[in-house]
């Protein structure tokens, strides 16, 4: 039975250094993931995967546990991340969310229902193209709630975002996903 994190962590501190690998294993294609999202060019991302990974190791004896590694281990990606958007020029939103200017109810009325879209045989490799393309604020988000499967509070932890931004970032990529589905396939149904 494979160890938990927390055991590799406490085994890794115990001088076995080599277990470190394990936990890079199970992290580095999510990471990239993010990465990849976030930055939108692959040797970039690479260089903010392998810089977390190395300042997680080096920082190791200093995670307190009161998250999970993996939470612990995307906010220092994330941060990395945005350092690199930073001397791009680029800025991510970080707003606080006002509660005032955000209607739950708020719906798109022509968006068709996912069950009516979800015959179509490249539904996943379309999705994934559409979140390449989102706002990186909307795009971050859905990646790591539904490719990394992070909760709304694991997400906020992560980004820093207050969770009512987190959940109208996720409600808005939403809507402009499944729009953009819906436009995807129509199109793809008019060229038969």
């Amino acid at each position: 039975m494979p160890l938990s994190d927390n055991e590799l962590i406490e085994r890794i501190l115990s001088h076995e250094r080599h277990l470190y690998g394990d936990l890079i294993r199970r992290y580095e294609r999510k990471a990239m993931t993010l990465a990849m999202r976030m930055l939108r060019n692959r040797e970039d991302a690479e260089e903010a995967v392998q810089d977390a990974f190395m300042r997680a190791y080096n920082g190791l004896s200093r995670f307190a546990r009161n998250s999970t590694f993996g939470t612990w281990f995307y906010r220092i990606l994330y941060n990395g991340c945005c350092t690199k958007l930073r001397s791009r020029g680029v800025e991510l939103e970080t707003s606080e969310f006002n509660e005032e200017h955000y209607d739950p109810a708020e719906r798109f009325p022509d968006a068709p229902s996912l069950e009516e879209e979800l015959e179509v045989r490249d539904m996943i490799g379309i999705v994934r193209n559409i979140i390449d393309s989102l706002p990186q604020k909307y795009s971050i988000a859905l990646t790591l709630f539904y490719l990394e499967e992070c909760s709304h509070d694991r997400i906020s932890e992560i980004t820093g975002l207050p969770l009512g931004t987190v959940k109208v970032h996720l409600f808005r990529g939403r809507a402009i996903l499944l729009r953009r589905v819906a436009e995807k396939l129509r199109l793809e149904a008019a060229a038969q």
